[in-house]
């Protein structure tokens, strides 16, 4: 593909609302990604009650709550999947939803979905990666957190049960929200790429759309961004999410990118090609030339137009004798 798989991560944004779910998948279809993806999970299968909230759950949701209750609200049941796959179908987008449990797992499956996305927090879960392996799906693997070692680890188990290895795709991650510029450490993407030899891309936590847009440049093949349709609703993820403007901008730049990008071949453009004779330039007539003078550094110069002889062959021609009356700025 020449094109960069663009998911946009809906994740918990619906806050636990099929309707507020479906204006999601509008938003990201209106900016043009390829998938819209959310999260499939039963708390009490993922998280003890007693389970703390992390940092930035807490300045986003209510204080009150545990994390396991902030999470029951935003469970989305069987139905709720179904509805939202014809929805997306209707759409002409891919949903894809991130499993965090083996009921999720199978759930997923039953639905038919042709991609499954590994989370980072699961890239340590044997049980959990070799399940999903065994599906021989093609796998995105979020690694947040992790080192080369972990990330061998990961795949070696995803192959192990099935995977094949190109239907791998290995996304650099920073799991914090936001994540500072200082650690997005963007080069450890090209690591991955050359330490496994595999597909590559980016799953981004920052702010802005600058890193995504550096990440393609680098050789990102999925950009998964988080996105809303305010940052100032209700739940954990909403302050570090895209805005729907700011998505479009995201996949219009993403867009212009691939463009810019090329084929890596060095030759002249098509547009560039008519201002070659323009901007290039020929050896002309420094003076008026008499038929039999001797073409010298005192009657020849360099000029614009490129119409003439190039001057590249300077050499060739200083020295030889002129069959013909030139006048200044004259071609040769």
């Amino acid at each position: 593909m020449n094109r960069t798989f663009i998911i946009a991560e809906a994740g918990v944004n619906h806050n636990g609302n099929i309707e507020t779910a479906k204006q999601i998948i509008d938003v990201a279809v209106e900016a043009g990604v390829d998938a819209v993806k959310f999260q499939t999970f039963k708390a009490k299968n993922i998280v003890c009650e007693s389970a703390p909230k992390a940092n930035y759950q807490k300045q986003s949701a209510s204080l009150k709550e545990s994390q396991f209750e902030m999470l029951k609200k935003l469970e989305l049941d069987a139905d709720a999947h179904n509805e939202l796959i014809d929805y997306c179908k209707t759409k002409n987008t891919i949903f894809l939803s991130t499993p965090f449990d083996h009921d999720s797992i199978d759930l997923l499956n039953e639905l038919k979905l042709d991609i499954f996305k590994i989370p980072s927090g699961e890239i340590t879960n044997l049980p959990y990666l070799r399940h999903i392996g065994s599906l021989n799906k093609q796998v995105i693997l979020s690694t947040g957190m992790t080192d080369l070692g972990e990330i061998e680890s990961a795949l070696d188990i995803l192959i192990g049960a099935g995977t094949e290895k190109n239907n791998i795709t290995v996304l650099h991650a920073n799991t914090e929200y936001p994540t500072p510029m200082e650690d997005v450490n963007l080069k450890a993407m090209q690591t991955i790429a050359d330490s496994f030899e595999i597909n590559v891309g980016y799953s981004d936590h920052t702010l802005g759309i600058e890193v995504d847009i550096a990440a393609v440049a680098m050789g990102a093949r999925v950009i998964e961004k988080h996105f809303t349709l305010d940052k100032m609703m209700e739940g954990p993820d909403h302050k570090t999410s895209l805005e729907p403007d700011e998505l479009k901008n995201m996949v219009r730049a993403i867009r212009n990118i691939e463009k810019a990008l090329g084929d890596g071949i060095k030759k002249p453009s098509k547009s560039e090609s008519k201002n070659m004779l323009i901007v290039r330039k020929s050896i002309v007539a420094k003076k008026e030339i008499k038929q039999g003078e001797v073409f010298s550094l005192e009657n020849l110069a360099i000029k614009r137009p490129g119409q003439g002889i190039s001057p590249m062959r300077w050499d060739e021609v200083i020295g030889t004798i002129s069959r013909k009356n030139y006048n200044a700025d004259d071609l040769i």
